[in-house]
């Protein structure tokens, strides 16, 4: 069986095939099997606009998030200064309440 691939626009892996395109549920995000190779390659990352994120940039949460492994849970609204730029085009490491967190930018806003 063929596995689908993660979503080119938020980087979920929740996506599944209609029959003439990949979708993804968490975003509404459409393409085709081509697209999406040449989508990864040219991707810097983004906030949930849009907005391309820098390193040292102050974001926000727009979504209550619950810490895998922990009773912690990150409220909407949640200001997060300086964050760092991963390798991964589609998260961003940051500090909050002294803990080395690594956040979706798909939940973030700048």
């Amino acid at each position: 069986m063929e596995e689908t691939p993660n979503c080119p626009k938020c980087g979920m892996a929740n996506t599944y095939f209609d029959g003439t395109s990949f979708v993804c549920p968490d975003c509404f995000y459409e393409w085709t099997g081509g697209e999406a190779t040449q989508e990864a390659e040219d991707m810097t990352p983004r906030d949930s606009n849009g907005a391309e994120l820098q390193d040292g940039d102050a974001v926000t949460v727009i979504k209550d998030l619950k810490v895998k492994g922990s009773s912690m849970v990150i409220k909407r609204g949640t200001k997060v200064k300086s964050i760092r730029l991963t390798e991964e085009p589609t998260e961003v490491d940051c500090k909050i309440d002294g803990s080395s967190i690594v956040l979706k930018t798909c939940f973030l806003k700048k």
